[in-house]
């Protein structure tokens, strides 16, 4: 896991409330392609577990509105597969 950057409810992943990271470990990365998120066109790629294939989240690779530039390099990590563990909410 890396850095928390977000408020629990700040991002939205494509199965409800999702994380926003400056970096991951044990994650594999697909192909980069053009979406329309809810604040608009980004370039992203899935990102996976390396052991069971599971895909997370996403990382963001280019935002086309100037707002949204901060999150170029991030990772969304959707709450549905993440486990808690003592020590955050």
């Amino acid at each position: 896991a890396g850095a928390l950057l977000g408020g629990s409810a700040s991002f939205q992943g494509s199965h409800g409330r999702a994380y926003l990271f400056n970096s991951v470990v044990n994650v594999g990365c697909g192909p980069a392609e053009q979406r329309l998120l809810l604040t608009g066109l980004h370039s992203v790629a899935d990102i996976f577990c390396q052991s069971c294939k599971t895909t997370l989240g996403w990382k963001y690779e280019q935002a086309f509105e100037s707002s949204q530039k901060y999150k170029e390099g991030k990772f969304i990590i959707e709450m549905s597969h993440m486990v808690k563990e003592n020590g955050w909410d």
